[in-house]
């Protein structure tokens, strides 16, 4: 057997290892079960105020297993993608998960410069840890195709939604003067209106004010509807095309 073969049946046991696996597969169900309990424990330093001796282990742990899970998954990253060439490397790098897991283990750079307020800052980016959870769920992976599918219609709702916003803002800017000290705060109305949210920091006193208030809260509940509407038909379709699969 040649070398080549021997590294590919290698990445293939790998790439099937940290993929999400089934209790058929031992090897890759326990790996899937470890990282899952990774991710949570290692939630629990943002979650208190104080360092210690405690906390920093957790850190150092779980910032272990993440960059290693990291470099696995970019040594079988031409298995994973088909490509067997330095540029699925390349490739793989720029995908979204890829992405996630390289910003998630960045906070490792605390450690080499601990006084660096910009490396200090990246230890916001640990919570990016709780995305990689997407893996290791069947239905959370279905969810993510669905999306998919549908991007395009969403890039459209979201279009729409944008330029309603930008056009409320500009009619209230323009209807209650004296309520905005600038165009942001307009904006920012806009927005919670047309979610219905509301907090009611920022509330209109004129008539049309008001009658724009209730035109973009309408509005709202109808554009907001809309996506809902894509993406459950979209995951509906999904499930039956699964069904149909496996009654085959």
């Amino acid at each position: 057997m040649e070398w080549r073969q021997k590294v590919f049946i290698f990445k293939r046991r790998i790439y099937e290892i940290i993929e999400a696996g089934t209790s058929e597969d031992p090897a890759s169900y326990s790996y899937d079960i470890m990282m899952f309990i990774a991710v949570i424990v290692g939630m629990i330093p943002m979650a208190t105020r104080v360092s210690n001796d405690i906390t920093l282990t957790v850190d150092i742990i779980t910032l272990i297993l993440f960059i290693m899970d990291y470099a696995l998954r970019l040594f079988t990253s031409d298995y994973k993608m088909g490509v067997q060439s330095y540029k699925a490397y390349l490739f793989y790098a720029i995908t979204p998960m890829a992405i996630v897991d390289l910003l998630s283990i960045t906070p490792v750079l605390s450690f080499v410069y601990p006084d660096s307020t910009f490396v200090s800052l990246l230890r916001v980016f640990r919570v990016l840890r709780v995305l990689k959870l997407v893996r290791y769920s069947k239905t959370m992976v279905t969810i993510l195709n669905v999306l998919r599918k549908v991007k395009r219609q969403l890039s459209a709702v979201l279009i729409l939604l944008t330029a309603y916003i930008i056009a409320t803002a500009l009619i209230i800017f323009q209807v209650e003067p004296e309520l905005f000290d600038n165009f942001f705060e307009a904006i920012y109305w806009a927005s919670v209106s047309i979610t219905t949210i509301g907090y009611g920091d920022i509330s209109p006193v004129s008539v049309w004010g008001r009658l724009i208030t209730i035109m973009s809260a309408l509005v709202g509940m109808a554009v907001i509807a809309l996506p809902s509407g894509i993406i459950t038909a979209a995951y509906m379709q999904e499930i039956t095309k699964k069904k149909g699969k496996h009654e085959l």
